[in-house]
């Protein structure tokens, strides 16, 4: 079943909504091949074609460039497609492009969040890409993704979740990067104390290829002022020369998080996969719970559930989670 009328939003977007197997191929061309509709031609601007997907409601604007070794849009585009106002609307636009000749990869992802920034990697966001991939037709059990961060490789399970190899966490305060002072082995940053906002935090630096700080609090709802306290940590270069997304945790139990979530460049998402993986391996450094088994620890987030599983053998955080196609259409850019 399908919905294929028209839609105008703040006279910046049209789209052309559709739930079931993709009809685009490629945006590289940026023009909508559609059936002709009157108001698409009548549309005053570049047109380009999209697809929308949600991981636990962290949304994303897909664009299809693997003949493309750069994003098709520019970063100032993009966040103009993001403005849940005036255009499609999302957290980000995830580009498909092409792998680089050197290097075992399949495909390359890059992201422009929401405010035009580019972020190194998005856990949620590659469940989407490689969603995306699937449904576009290059159909495989698992992609070896090159990223800012590094090979990433997300696996499509037959469940319909996607469980994704995010690789090693990294601990070192330099290079997350952070300037608090190591207090823990390996030179890392384990709930330290620092003074933002006007109050004071404990708070624990991992990187899952983008920095993360993590703050365990014992109640979300009480302890923090998240309109407030999140951006005021978020953009505090003092300490976060390449700002950070923000983690307010709540222990629930030995295997249960829960977490609210301000991201760099995005502000309040529903989910993030990256700071989930950095808040798993902070609570487990910080004896806030024990090592899990394969089960993993369930994470809930605004948006639903993440499972996440630190693997001692191999020292990589592996992440298991959903990503849904909500719609595809073309937008106008002004």
């Amino acid at each position: 079943m399908k919905c294929s009328h028209p839609l105008v939003l703040g006279a910046a977007a049209v789209i052309s909504t559709e739930t079931d197997a993709f009809t685009f191929k490629s945006t590289s061309s940026r023009n909508l091949h559609r059936g002709g509709s009157s108001l698409l031609e009548a549309a005053p601007g570049e047109h380009i074609t999209f697809a929308k997907y949600e991981g636990l409601g962290n949304d994303f604007i897909l664009i299809d460039d693997r003949e493309r070794e750069a994003p098709s849009l520019t970063p100032d585009q993009s966040e103009r497609l993001c403005n849940r106002n005036f255009c499609v609307g999302g957290d980000g636009v995830i580009f498909a492009l092409k792998a680089p000749e050197d290097g075992d990869y399949d495909f390359t992802m890059r992201i422009y969040n929401s405010d035009g920034s580019e972020p190194e990697m998005c856990g949620n966001g590659i469940r989407c890409y490689a969603q995306f991939l699937k449904d576009l037709g290059a159909d495989q059990k698992s992609y070896r993704i090159n990223t800012l961060a590094g090979l990433i490789i997300p696996e499509m399970k037959e469940d319909g979740n996607i469980c994704v190899d995010m690789g090693e966490p990294i601990l070192d305060g330099p290079t997350v990067p952070t300037t608090l002072a190591p207090n823990s082995e390996g030179n890392s940053v384990l709930e330290q104390v620092h003074t933002c906002n006007g109050k004071e935090w404990k708070i624990s630096m991992v990187s899952m290829g983008n920095p993360h700080a993590i703050i365990f609090v014992d109640d979300l709802e009480k302890d923090i002022d998240f309109e407030k306290d999140g951006p005021a940590l978020e953009s505090d270069t003092s300490v976060f020369p390449a700002k950070t997304n923000v983690e307010f945790v709540q222990v629930m139990s030995p295997t249960h998080l829960k977490m609210k979530v301000w991201e760099r460049g995005a502000g309040p998402t529903l989910a993030c996969g990256t700071g989930t993986c950095a808040l798993v391996v902070a609570a487990i450094r910080a004896g806030k719970i024990p090592r899990p088994g394969k089960e993993g620890v369930r994470v809930t987030l605004p948006g639903g559930d993440l499972f996440i599983e630190w693997r001692e053998e191999n020292n990589k955080v592996y992440m298991t989670g959903p990503a849904t196609l909500s719609f595809q259409g073309s937008a106008v850019l002004k």
